[in-house]
């Protein structure tokens, strides 16, 4: 039976990733790296809940709550836990991210109204890099890395550990989940898996899904490749991006779960193909609107 709890699983002596199932809406991953002395604690969780159970898994180990914590972008599933780790902890980030943070607010109480998220209070990065950032956890060393670009979001971070092999994605990778672009950008998208590629990094955390290897990377961008195909048919025969989904064979896709986030994709690829930045916002709520349409009528959950 697959797993339906969180778990940890010990990546290397220092190095621990936690994986929350099934990695649907809400679910993510987090992970952390400790000497024993210091820890560094890559994301967070959705809500107070389910950060309290990080908090304890991560104590569990024998790890010293963390000194600091990276955020791989903004996206409240990653961030909205940050606050149980303060004041202990400093949370650092992409200087995007943080702003993104902060324009965001309560951006899951927006989407998800009926969720209990606990008591969120949205704590921000307050050290920012603007490129590359390395922190030492022991004798670890912990690349922090921005793709170049808009990729997932704005303000994405890599965290490679290059002397172990393993990288933290956030949600530049999805594994067993559709990839989501629509507050990103496609082509940017692609661009950071040849960055990832670059680390040949063995061990493949992603931010939501088991922890998996580089052939993610393969995956994901047969994905975004189908998607810009499909996007750039349906554009020139004037198909709305919800009449393009509708009418597409998912083929090899079709096992992935959440696979209503085709049409979110189809608008961002048709933001792109009509000549807008890569950073040009969408209107979510024709975007949450078309999930809901391709997911039967049912607005799509949150499942923590």
């Amino acid at each position: 039976m697959p797993a339906t709890d969180p778990y940890t699983v010990r990546l290397a002596p220092e190095v621990h990733a936690y994986v929350q199932p099934d990695g649907g809406w809400c679910l993510n991953n987090a992970g952390f790296v400790s000497d024993g002395a210091s820890t560094l604690l890559v994301d967070t969780a959705a809500t107070e809940r389910r950060a309290r159970a990080l908090r304890e898994a991560l104590l569990a180990t024998g790890a010293p709550l963390p000194r600091t914590v990276v955020n791989t972008h903004h996206h409240g599933d990653h961030t909205y836990g940050n606050g149980v780790f303060l004041p202990e902890a400093v949370v650092v980030g992409h200087a995007s991210c943080r702003s993104e943070v902060l324009a965001a607010g309560r951006q899951l109480h927006l989407i998800w109204p009926q969720t209990d998220f606990g008591n969120i209070r949205v704590a921000a990065p307050t050290v920012t890099y603007d490129d590359r950032l390395t922190v030492h956890v022991g004798d670890v060393e912990v690349r922090l890395i921005h793709p170049g670009g808009v990729a997932h979001t704005t303000g994405d971070t890599i965290v490679h550990l290059p002397r172990q092999g393993i990288v933290f994605t956030g949600d530049l990778i999805f594994q067993g989940g559709t990839p989501f672009v629509p507050m990103g950008s496609l082509s940017g998208s692609l661009r950071a898996l040849a960055v990832l590629r670059s680390l040949g990094a063995e061990t493949v955390v992603p931010g939501h899904g088991p922890v998996t290897d580089p052939s993610a990377y393969e995956a994901t961008e047969r994905y975004l490749r189908f998607v810009a195909d499909l996007a750039e048919k349906g554009h020139a025969e004037g198909l709305t991006p919800l009449d393009t989904a509708r009418g597409a064979d998912l083929g090899e896709f079709a096992e992935l779960r959440e696979s209503e986030r085709l049409v979110a994709n189809l608008h961002r690829a048709y933001a792109e193909l009509d000549g807008l930045p890569e950073e040009a916002p969408l209107d979510l709520a024709a975007v949450f609107a078309d999930m809901a349409a391709m997911n039967g009528g049912a607005p799509v959950a949150c499942h923590a």
